[in-house]
């Protein structure tokens, strides 16, 4: 079997030594493995790689993480890790801990590209692991027990695991991606544009949709900064939206800076930019409860942006746009912007589109690679699903000069 990389095996070995040597050795069997100590107490470990070794790569040298000071020691070893990490050819990674090891070892995994196996073994497991996982594809099981000791059942789940990555590392993925990937953001009130967008592409392209609530668009930004997709088809831009009104489907204030960063093929709309998210009705924060309101389901209530919200908006967005240095193409539906932005539905507001449309226009500054172009038709008309297309058709034979990689 031949093997590029190791699979990391990672923790602190100060208080969990044995249990990291048990997994160790399990995947030892069938590949080989690299041990990291991530102790922050400074003692000396039988790991192939020291606490010291790690810590030295914390920009302001391993005494940033030495502290004695529990807080401080882990936040800084957690950086460290990361940086260790981005310099290692890694095919999977293993990590053991409760809370304090589940966020030391998680931000260095999420550094990693999607796709190589990341397994977390935690005590912290069966409950909200969004800030753990983020937008990656990290594994996470439930240690049952807490992780101090083997047991009958620590010594079952944590083979479990182990074995799990070492299935992952030995047994990949056949190599069937032909054609380059292009990311499509979406919302159920895009679907109809999106689908005929992906179905026209999808014959020289593998089309990748993710749905824009928060953590998709966070998911597809990183699989753009990780070098993973040729173009991106951002329809649906309406995380925006929850950002700027509090809603609860915001991807940061960091949306859309993996696109200025790499420069990748761009083409985006308006998608859904007429809609904030909230939870259940009763969930809405008072002072929105007098504003247009629409049910979307018992879980979800939709708010209609106000002229005002959709003039910051706009100008979020035109900021974004003027750091690419990508070629961009930014379409205006000026038939509205979701299924409910249609004359006769509940979110039909000509005026805010209106202010949506012109703001975006005067703040963007064009250039010949950089254009905002108005489309006189609804996003889930065939007719703007062509007109995406087009421009994406322009914009993706301008993507070989930016590197990202066609896989």
């Amino acid at each position: 079997m031949a093997a590029m990389g190791s699979a990391y095996v990672v923790g602190t070995f100060d208080t969990k030594g044995a249990e990291l040597r048990y997994v160790a050795g399990l995947i030892a069997r069938g590949h080989s493995v690299v041990t990291v100590d991530l102790s922050t107490t400074g003692e000396v470990s039988d790991a192939d790689v020291s606490a010291a070794a790690v810590a030295a790569h914390h920009p302001d040298g391993p005494d940033a993480v030495f502290t004695g000071d529990r807080g401080s020691a882990v936040t800084a070893m957690a950086l460290a890790f990361e940086r260790f990490l981005t310099a290692r050819d890694v095919d999977g990674i293993i990590g053991l801990g409760g809370s304090g090891g589940t966020a030391l070892i998680t931000p260095g995994m999420r550094v990693l590209p999607v796709g190589v196996p990341k397994v977390m073994v935690s005590t912290v497991a069966s409950g909200d692991v969004s800030s753990y996982v983020d937008a990656t594809d990290i594994a996470m099981f439930p240690s049952v027990t807490d992780v101090a000791g083997l047991n009958r059942i620590s010594r079952r789940v944590l083979a479990n695991a182990a074995h799990a990555l070492l299935g992952a590392v030995t047994c990949p993925v056949p190599a069937t991606e032909d054609k380059p990937a292009v990311a499509l953001s979406m919302f159920g009130v895009t679907t109809p544009c999106v689908t005929e967008v992906a179905r026209q592409l999808s014959a020289g392209y593998d089309p990748l949709v993710f749905h824009a609530t928060g953590t998709g668009g966070r998911a597809m930004e990183k699989l753009v900064d990780d070098g993973l997709v040729r173009a991106v088809l951002d329809i649906t831009t309406t995380e925006v939206c929850d950002l700027i009104a509090g809603g609860v489907m915001s991807a940061g204030e960091q949306r859309l800076d993996a696109i200025a960063r790499t420069g990748v093929p761009y083409v985006g709309s308006c998608g859904a930019l007429d809609m904030v998210n909230f939870g259940a009705l009763d969930t809405v924060p008072p002072q929105y409860r007098d504003r247009n309101l629409y049910v979307h389901n018992p879980q979800v209530t939709l708010m209609r942006t106000s002229v005002g919200e959709c003039r910051r908006i706009a100008e979020f967005i035109a900021a974004k746009l003027n750091a690419c240095s990508g070629p961009v193409r930014f379409l205006l539906p000026i038939g509205g912007v979701s299924m409910l932005d249609a004359p006769g539905q509940p979110f039909y507001d000509p005026e805010a589109d209106a202010v949506l449309f012109d703001v975006v226009e005067s703040r963007v500054r064009q250039t010949a690679d950089r254009r905002v172009e108005r489309v006189p038709h609804n996003v889930n008309d065939p007719e703007f699903a062509a007109a995406l297309v087009a421009a994406f058709r322009e914009v993706a034979g301008s993507g070989e000069k930016t590197g990202q990689e066609a896989r």
